[in-house]
């Protein structure tokens, strides 16, 4: 029987593969089965290519195929190129837009004069130790003009360009008027002179009183120091008082051994940044104090720019001033200002935008760069020209202490080759170090005038730092201002690149925008300000002169040279060092969102007229993230308001409201009010405000 149904089913299997069996056979529930898909043997294909080689040799001579010429010419140039490692990082990236600006002739100033410090009639060995110990010869356009109206006695509005010697300026008259006193100046005298300056670095005041004249005693008070061993200091007596408005309120209110019975002079140094910082009512204090004790003096106001409030602030507290400006355009000679007078002028000001005064050592550049290419654009230019050029000084300007912190890690970690050992034949350039700094206004007072006489000993450096640097700081020899967040203000910008070209010296800015930041060049131009264009590409091609973000390829395939795809590898190395540095660890990685937030936070407090240039909605959060070392956009960002926000706003409170809020929310808008604050809690004040 098995024989038998064994010879039946090879029957059967031999008629259907021959054909023979033609039935249908039916399922069950009368539908036809699903049909399998014969099996290919290797036997059978290579007969197929056989077959269909044969047809294709038979067609050959009648037909060309284009479609196999296209095949080959397309393995031919993959034979060619060598293989590339694709990566994100420049695709999907918004088209770089052409910067159209029409030619704007720029407000120059002549800083240096011919005229000697001998002409004037100073004391002599006043004029020795600025010839000897300031190795300054010939006096500035602005020293010029200030110091002999100054020494008459007169009040005076002084404004010049930044880096044009006002303290000088003001220094020299002052220095000679207390020295050539009848009675000689006793220390516990008090103050005879008061000045008030925005920021706590004020040590360049020195000067002021050249061993000459020890007598002359200056002193420092400042927020972040010791309340006890200022006024101790204040008993023993300090004669040129300089301060910050804040800190000088704080001692006004608490300190009984202040006092301005013999004050003689009121300098009010970068009036203007004192007032952006909201110290107007600060300075309406100070004023009433000393006009309690004494009303006769002799007042000066300083600014590198002639702003509303200025003039304003120029009404309360000066009389009778002589203006000088040393803008061409503005005026060349000093000229009396009366009362009717400025209030023309500050009404026309307020009418016609400002042009700012440059000086013409100073070069300036703009780079127009996307999101996700800015932290590796930031760092071949930091290698570019404090690496392979040397002998630079930089300052980098961000928007807020949290990302002044997280690059200032980031750039020390990865830029600075700390964690990798040197090579056997890597060039010495690689070998060279880096000098990192950071300066903003959360650090302590002891650490921030550490930094500061660091960065100023210093030949070459990277300072990052916020505004706390931009205004009313001599630091020689810089000659690289970078904005990596752009300024709220045309007037803020000329303050950050004032930081540089000083005094006659030659230097450099850039400044970095997004490609939704353009229109930023024009509105730059509107107040005379000419800036040229940097391409980016040329800044990333630095990164082939160090070979530790060279991709590593197989021993037959060799590098193309200098050409943009290899750059490109290059630069996505150096990206992926950074990244691979954020996501080291948890920590690093909040940290990095927390510089993130910090960042969109002060992207919304651009000013009303800039919003149609630095929207929060313009801004790719991915994009962005990327910029921090982030691999993806972070998901549990606080939500910020924008302004096209839909939830409804409650009325701003009015001003007698606010003053009626609790401890916290009066703390918490102390320390909104600037970097500048004098750092006393609001709970030290003895006094209640009214």
């Amino acid at each position: 029987v098995n024989s038998q149904s064994l010879m039946t089913l090879v029957c059967l299997f031999t008629l259907k593969q021959s054909g023979g069996l033609k039935r249908k056979l039916q399922s069950p529930h009368g539908n036809p089965p699903v049909k399998r898909k014969p099996k290919l043997s290797i036997s059978s294909f290579r007969k197929g290519t056989t077959e269909a080689g044969r047809r294709e040799e038979g067609s050959s001579s009648q037909k060309p195929v284009p479609k196999k010429q296209l095949t080959d010419n397309q393995n031919e140039s993959r034979k060619n190129k060598p293989f590339i490692k694709t990566s994100s990082l420049f695709k999907n990236n918004p088209d770089i837009p052409e910067i159209h600006r029409k030619e704007v002739q720029q407000v120059q100033e002549n800083v240096f004069t011919t005229d000697s410090f001998s002409q004037l009639d100073l004391h002599p060995h006043l004029i020795s130790t600025i010839n000897t110990v300031l190795n300054i010869c010939s006096m500035t356009s602005v020293q010029k003009q200030a110091i002999p109206v100054l020494l008459q006695g007169r009040d005076a509005l002084v404004r010049s360009q930044t880096g044009s010697g006002k303290t000088l300026a003001y220094g020299i008259p002052l220095v000679q008027s207390l020295q050539g006193m009848e009675s000689k100046i006793q220390r516990s005298d008090g103050p005879y002179a008061l000045v008030l300056v925005p920021t706590r670095e004020v040590g360049a005041f020195s000067s002021l009183s050249p061993s000459p004249f020890t007598w002359i005693v200056p002193g420092v008070l400042m927020g972040g120091e010791k309340r006890k061993s200022e006024k101790a200091r204040l008993r023993k007596g300090i004669n040129i008082l300089i301060s910050t408005p804040g800190r000088l309120v704080d001692h006004i209110r608490s300190t009984e051994c202040i006092h301005f019975r013999r004050t003689q002079w009121l300098i009010i140094d970068e009036a203007d940044r004192i007032l952006d910082l909201g110290f107007e009512k600060d300075v309406a204090v100070i004023l009433n104090a000393l006009n309690a004790e004494r009303e006769t003096r002799q007042n000066v106001l300083l600014s590198a720019t002639l702003t509303e409030g200025v003039t304003r602030l120029a009404d309360i507290s000066l009389s009778d001033p002589i203006s000088i400006s040393i803008a061409d355009e503005i005026q060349k000679v000093p000229q009396p200002a009366s009362q009717r007078d400025r209030e023309a002028s500050s009404s026309l000001n307020c009418m016609e935008q400002e042009n700012f005064a440059v000086p013409d050592t100073l070069q300036q550049y703009v780079m127009m760069v996307p999101s996700k290419l800015r932290l590796v654009t930031l760092a071949a230019f930091i290698l570019q020209k404090c690496k392979f050029e040397k002998r630079h000084k930089m300052i980098i300007f961000f928007s807020s202490c949290e990302q002044v912190e997280f690059y200032h890690e980031l750039l020390v970690k990865v830029l600075s080759g700390e964690s990798e050992s040197e090579q056997p034949g890597r060039s010495s350039l690689s070998s060279v170090s880096l000098q990192f700094l950071r300066l903003h206004g959360d650090m302590e007072q002891e650490e921030r005038t550490e930094v500061f006489q660091e960065f100023l000993k210093s030949k070459t450096g990277i300072l990052l730092c916020t505004d706390v640097a931009a205004r009313g700081l001599d630091l020689p020899q810089v000659t690289w201002i970078v904005q990596y967040n752009a300024p709220a203000s045309p007037a803020e910008y000329i303050h950050r690149i004032g930081r540089t070209a000083r005094i006659g010296c030659r230097g450099s800015s850039l400044l970095v925008l997004a490609p939704s930041e353009a229109e930023y060049v024009s509105l730059l131009a509107s107040h005379k300000i000419n800036v040229s264009e940097l391409k980016m590409e040329k800044v990333l091609a630095s990164l082939m002169k160090d070979d530790r973000f060279k991709l590593h390829r197989p021993a037959s395939k060799k590098s193309c040279g200098k050409n943009p795809q290899e750059v490109r590898e290059r630069a996505t190395v150096l990206q992926t060092k950074f990244e691979n540095h954020v996501h080291s660890s948890e920590g690093t990685v909040r940290w990095a969102k927390k510089a993130l937030q910090s960042f969109l936070c002060a992207y919304t407090t651009y000013p009303r007229n800039l919003k149609h240039i630095f929207h929060i909605k313009s801004l790719h959060l991915g994009h962005v993230a990327k910029s921090f070392g982030l691999r993806d956009a972070p998901q549990n960002l606080t939500a910020l308001p924008t302004a096209g926000s839909k939830k409804k706003t409650k009325p701003r409170p009015r001003r007698a409201d606010l003053l009626k809020k609790t401890h916290g929310k009066q703390r918490l808008a102390e320390i909104l009010r600037s970097e500048y604050s004098s750092g006393m809690d609001t709970a030290g004040a003895k006094v209640k405000r009214k």
